[in-house]
């Protein structure tokens, strides 16, 4: 997407009452971004917007600078995946009311489609803790994506097992800005940095410099649960956020784990009251692993990995990994001569890395 209609889609993030609900129906009901940023009123009704949050609309993009915002963005680090994108997590779209915009630092990949959230509590025990890094060490080591919130306690110990491994991922979804001044919490601000450093992301569906409201954190907890195949509660008190992650998995059809804890410590009432209700009491990774059948994931990932030999096969490939290209644009995207990249597509058609799918188009094989 290019950055003209980008901009437009950071501005209706900026305007209160957009939030991912009428974000996405004005989405869908125009062409695009742009379009609907500058519709009349009439328009904008039709779109089945209300009447006070039109009348914000028609206020504040007189006086958003959208290339303003857009400068404090590149200047931060911060890409931008719309629900139009291709690369927009699949698990996380079909959610009820997915965010229409997502804030990045860092990268996304498609193997973190195998994906397991861990949550709990913020005071939590060294029981808690150790348990949670046990456990989400041995989700890396397996190819599992290890999704939290950056919270203290046991979000931070998470996200802090997955780094000490020596290629887990992790992702950080925050109920606040991504930029440096929002991150929260504060002292968790190196660990944002280290996980954005080639180790995964950290992501909002909130704009540069919003605080964290206490209303933003219910509404965060479904995309931890939604980016995920499972949520795993560690610890947490009987009225602790981290159930209502696990509310929000339910309600998305995902798995509920938790650990089973200590009686009289109140850091256990949550998961043990899961486990009642049928969660499913996890001692070990296995019993993840088995449930949700994840035990070839890192069969599965590489299976899916197209490796290049050399530069200009990596050029390649990278150009082919959303969609499939045509060889005319091809030669426009690389920088690779016409009888270059012809010689390069048939070498690498033999061997099994990409596929001519007709009229000169050509696909990753494996996928």
């Amino acid at each position: 997407m290019d950055k003209n209609e980008l901009k437009h889609w950071v501005g209706f993030s900026l305007i209160d009452g957009i939030g991912a609900s009428r974000g996405n129906r004005i989405a869908n009901f125009f062409d695009t971004m742009e379009n609907a940023w500058n519709a009349s009123e009439s328009d904008l009704a039709r779109a089945g917007i209300e009447e006070k949050v039109i009348e914000e609309i028609l206020k504040m993009r007189k006086k958003i600078d959208l290339d303003k915002e857009m400068q404090k963005i590149e200047k931060e680090g911060i890409s931008l995946l719309t629900i139009k994108d291709k690369k927009y997590p699949k698990l996380l779209k079909e959610i009820y009311n997915p965010p229409f915009l997502l804030y990045i630092r860092g990268e996304l990949k498609n193997e973190d489609e195998y994906a397991i959230a861990v949550v709990g509590a913020r005071k939590s025990s060294d029981y808690g803790r150790q348990v949670t890094r046990d456990i989400s060490i041995a989700l890396a080591q397996n190819k599992i994506t290890v999704i939290s919130g950056l919270a203290s306690g046991i979000d931070g110990m998470a996200h802090s097992a997955v780094l000490s491994t020596s290629e887990g991922r992790t992702i950080a979804v925050l109920g606040s800005g991504i930029d440096d001044d929002s991150i929260y919490p504060a002292e968790n601000k190196k660990l944002a940095h280290q996980i954005i450093a080639g180790r995964g992301a950290v992501i909002s569906e909130y704009p540069i410099g919003t605080p964290p409201l206490k209303q933003n954190f219910p509404s965060r907890n479904r995309i931890v649960s939604g980016l995920s195949l499972g949520v795993l509660v560690a610890e947490a008190t009987a009225t602790s956020g981290s159930l209502i992650t696990a509310q929000c998995a339910l309600e998305q059809d995902r798995e509920v784990f938790a650990i089973p804890g200590f009686i009289y410590n109140k850091n256990s009432s949550g998961p043990n009251a899961l486990i009642k209700k049928g969660a499913k009491l996890v001692e070990n990774v296995e019993d993840i692993l088995e449930e949700l059948n994840l035990k070839s994931v890192a069969q599965e990932i590489e299976a899916q990995e197209v490796i290049p030999e050399n530069e200009n096969e990596g050029k390649i490939i990278k150009e082919l990994e959303l969609e499939s290209k045509h060889v005319d644009e091809l030669v426009l995207l690389t920088g690779i001569s016409i009888s270059d990249l012809n010689a390069l597509l048939v070498t690498m058609e033999m061997k099994g890395s990409i596929k001519n799918i007709g009229g000169g188009n050509y696909i990753l094989a494996k996928r």
